[in-house]
């Protein structure tokens, strides 16, 4: 994104995720969330010519700032990274030397109030990445039952108060007044929740629930790590940034599940599955990144690199 736009967006980890992913410069690579290019933009710088570049976003907005990027390099997708698979086949494309993941919601999503993510502003309670499909917040509010918003709110938000807040939701709606905006929203939960951890705003997992529910986060985060696994060479690096605990306990036990040989109980005398990945370890922001920028505290980026298979 250019300087003069009202909502910058600070990459994370830059040097050390292209670093860690960028480890043959005539390689395929794919960037699954481009945000605003600031990992792209730095894997391109390493490229060599014969090099390319896939990068995957569900954001018009975030298209639109690939879009301005002249490489013949590069070629943006309107997908999400869980589609890469499908997607990089439809091209020919059917190995890659490397594919990052920077998990979560970008700061320009945050910053403009239109987009609904944060309680900060007020403004209609959308939360969509991809703004031209799909249902809103406020839409899923309006029709969820009681259970299915205390589900949502335990599972994607681990919010404890999660009875009394979809209560107050439905007691609301059927009142004839369903929250259709953030700072409707935020009030409600405010009123609702009883204590909350010291600095840390009431309505923090509801605006977090709801968002990962909303954009199906999790499961396009499962179907991105298994695409992601069928499509590395031997030797090539998955890399993933996450940025908070329930984005990172998925990858770290998909890393894990597949970096050990694992006999097949239903067969006990065949050979075991081989182990596909080797964990090569974690890395998190250094004291002087996170003075920069804020967000950047909760960020723990993983990296493994694909096994070669014997045959």
């Amino acid at each position: 994104m250019s300087d003069d736009s009202p909502w910058l967006h600070r990459t994370v980890l830059l040097d050390e995720a292209v670093a860690a992913l960028v480890t043959q410069p005539e390689g395929v690579y794919v960037d699954g969330t481009f945000g605003r290019g600031g990992h792209a933009r730095a894997i391109l710088a390493r490229l060599a010519p014969a090099g390319r570049l896939y990068v995957f976003d569900k954001d018009p907005e975030a298209l639109a700032a690939a879009a301005a990027i002249v490489d013949a390099r590069l070629t943006s997708l309107h997908a999400s990274f869980g589609q890469m698979g499908e997607q990089l086949a439809a091209r020919g494309v059917a190995q890659v030397q490397g594919v990052l993941l920077d998990l979560g919601v970008s700061s320009p999503q945050i910053d403009n109030p239109e987009r609904g993510f944060s309680f900060r502003f007020d403004a209609p309670l959308d939360m969509r990445m991809d703004t031209t499909r799909g249902e809103t917040a406020a839409d899923f509010l309006a029709r969820a039952s009681e259970r299915d918003i205390v589900e949502v709110l335990r599972e994607y938000g681990e919010e404890r108060a999660a009875v009394p807040i979809a209560k107050a939701l439905v007691a609301r709606r059927d009142s004839g007044a369903p929250v259709r905006r953030t700072g409707e929203l935020a009030a409600l939960v405010a009123r609702a929740v009883k204590s909350r951890e010291p600095g840390q705003d009431p309505a923090t997992r509801t605006f977090q629930a709801l968002r990962i529910h909303v954009n199906a986060e999790l499961e396009a985060l499962r179907q991105g790590l298994t695409a992601a696994l069928a499509l590395l060479a031997p030797g090539g690096r998955l890399v993933v940034i996450s940025f908070h605990s329930l984005e990172d306990r998925i990858v770290k036990r998909f890393i894990a599940a597949e970096s050990r040989d694992e006999p097949d109980r239903r067969a006990p005398f065949a050979p075991s599955r081989r182990m596909l990945l080797t964990a090569l370890g974690r890395v998190k922001p250094s004291a002087a990144e996170v003075a920069a920028n804020p967000r950047a505290r909760s960020a723990l980026m993983r990296v493994a690199e694909r096994t070669a298979v014997s045959s």
